[in-house]
């Protein structure tokens, strides 16, 4: 299991469930205790995009990887 600790805007959601979309394992985006699929661009509008969240995924691509650099915060 692999964590990103990121923040994001309105203006890169759609962008990043595209990414999520494209990789085949499951990768959820948390907040507090809401927990939605990233895949999901109805579930990741829901989330509080203010504040920091938590990406999991259930395994690893290296592309994915890249893409979610941008995104990380420093905790």
């Amino acid at each position: 299991m692999i964590q990103y600790q990121i923040k994001l805007n309105i203006d890169q959601v759609k962008d990043f469930v595209n990414a999520a979309s494209r990789c085949d394992f499951d990768i959820d985006i948390a907040y507090n205790s809401f927990i939605v699929d990233a895949k999901s661009i109805v579930g990741v509008l829901g989330l509080d995009l203010r504040k920091i969240m938590t990406v999991t995924c259930s395994d690893y691509d290296p592309d994915f990887n890249l893409y979610m650099k941008q995104f990380a915060v420093a905790c």
